[in-house]
């Protein structure tokens, strides 16, 4: 019985030294392996074994890891005091110096946040604090990066979450924003008046111009029209004139051709002449113009007064033989 009772202790002991011995490091993990106190080497994730009691694996995360700065109050270059809080992300580089090198890493890094967050925030005003967040964080991240690096971290980026003024400062932002969009309300208001103006001289303006061009068109349009249609009855009436003139000057080629095929005697001539001076002396004219030619024109009266009396002659002659005629037969 005792046997058994030993052979179950050895068996217990020896299970609790294997179990000790065999340790496992997960793939986002380091292992530092420790040998009687001091370091020994760094492990990669994977089945590890060790000594155990002489030998200890210390495991490490290498993740990203989030931390939360407390809100604090900061004062600002123009002596504005603000609550401002933050939150970094940062990845461990280095286990062995993440290990070794500080004893509380999350107390440290939020600490150096907090002092440094004072400093670069007391060297803005409000108004560049409050419009420049990006800027504040970039300068941060390399302050805590460059402060971090002997740590075994790597600060990925510093992000500002709030900065909060005093409640007067916000209800006095909040009255200055309400006056710069009552501002804006009113210059708006006032450039679409303006606007409005100008598009409606412009509008008018625009409408009197072309009136005036319709107008002054018209005008044109009617003066042309006017003078193609007196340039039209100037041609219809020149074309008039010439058809009659060319009638006139045929007809006249055809009476005068005529005449001098008719060979008319200079008696004929005469009587037509005198004809013609009976028609001028019908007129209502109290002067009446005789050609200047009156020697011949005198010349022909005589010759047809003659003629004339040769026939009256001729006549009585006529009349008296047969008047003898009639007394021979009386008796």
């Amino acid at each position: 019985m005792e046997v058994v009772i030993v052979l179950v202790v050895i068996a217990f002991v020896l299970f609790v030294f294997a179990a000790s011995a065999i340790k496992i490091v997960r793939p986002f993990q380091r292992g530092i392996i420790e040998q009687l106190g001091k370091f020994k080497s760094t492990t990669d994730p994977g089945l590890k074994l060790i000594i155990p009691v002489i030998q200890s694996l210390i495991r490490v995360d290498m993740r990203e890891q989030v931390v939360d700065v407390p809100p604090q109050e900061v004062i600002t270059k123009d002596n504005v005091t603000v609550t401002v809080d933050a939150v970094i992300y940062y990845e461990p580089t280095d286990p062995q110096r993440l290990v070794y090198n500080v004893a509380n890493f999350l107390m440290a890094i939020t600490k150096l946040a907090q002092t440094n967050l004072r400093n670069v925030i007391g060297e803005m005003s409000l108004d560049q604090a409050l419009t420049s967040r990006d800027n504040v964080n970039v300068k941060l991240r390399e302050v805590l990066d460059d402060a971090t690096d002997k740590w075994g971290v790597r600060v990925v980026r510093v992000e500002i979450q709030r900065i909060d003024p005093p409640a007067d400062v916000m209800e006095a932002m909040h009255e200055q924003m309400k006056a710069e969009r009552t501002r804006r309300a009113v210059v708006l208001e006032a450039d679409g008046a303006r606007e409005a103006s100008i598009t409606r001289a412009e509008g008018e303006k625009q409408a009197v111009i072309l009136s005036s061009e319709a107008i002054k068109q018209q005008a044109i349009l009617e003066a042309e029209g006017e003078a193609q249609a007196i340039q039209a009855v100037a041609d219809a009436e020149r074309y008039r004139q010439l058809t009659v003139a060319e009638g006139e000057a045929e007809a006249v080629r055809k009476v005068y051709g005529a005449i001098h095929e008719g060979d008319p005697t200079p008696d004929l001539i005469a009587i037509k002449y005198l004809e013609a001076l009976g028609d001028i002396a019908d007129g209502q004219a109290t002067k009446i113009f005789l050609p200047a030619e009156l020697s011949s024109t005198m010349g022909s009266l005589g010759a047809i007064a003659e003629l004339f009396k040769g026939g009256d002659t001729a006549d009585s002659t006529a009349d008296g033989s047969v008047a003898a005629e009639e007394g021979g037969d009386g008796s």
